[in-house]
């Protein structure tokens, strides 16, 4: 074997080494609101109101329906290898309570531990009732339904008289 191509086989074994590697490197990804801890420490209980917290952290990620309308603001941090299903690696909730003239009067933060994790009943949502197969699905409606214009007691026979 000549020194040329043996050079160009190590070259390419060392390339096809250095793809494999950045292949197996983890993804990092960031979703939600981006936190900015200056900003946050300026919303003062009893001082800002909701135009303020507007103004100062912008849109929550989503408010609450119950309470006095509580916002939301989520950031989540997750890491994966490949094709895997992403793990959350770091979660901040801040949550800025109102009272009900619209004024601050909390500041909370949570961490990742209020995260829930939930096993889905299968594949299939379960539900009451009867089961049916596929030709009752199909075929379960002929005959129930009347075609239209065939009269009934409020279409008057599908025809317009004057």
């Amino acid at each position: 074997m000549s020194v040329i191509s043996a050079r160009m086989l190590m070259g390419a074994a060392l390339g096809l080494a250095t793809i494999a590697t950045g292949a197996c490197s983890p993804l990092k990804g960031h979703q939600g609101y981006v936190l900015d801890i200056d900003l946050i420490n300026s919303v003062q209980p009893g001082v800002d109101t909701r135009q303020s917290v507007l103004q100062v952290l912008g849109k929550p990620s989503f408010t609450s329906e119950f309470n006095q309308g509580d916002w939301y603001y989520i950031a989540r941090d997750t890491r994966n290898f490949a094709y895997n299903k992403p793990k959350v690696t770091n979660q901040t909730t801040l949550i800025v309570s109102f009272d009900t003239r619209g004024v601050v009067s909390g500041v909370r933060r949570t961490g990742k531990e209020e995260i829930a994790s939930i096993s889905p009943y299968g594949k299939v949502t379960p539900t009451l009732g009867r089961k049916r197969s596929l030709f009752d699905e199909l075929f379960g409606n002929i005959g129930t339904v009347s075609a239209a214009g065939t009269g009934g007691a409020d279409q008057g026979g599908g025809r317009d008289t004057p």
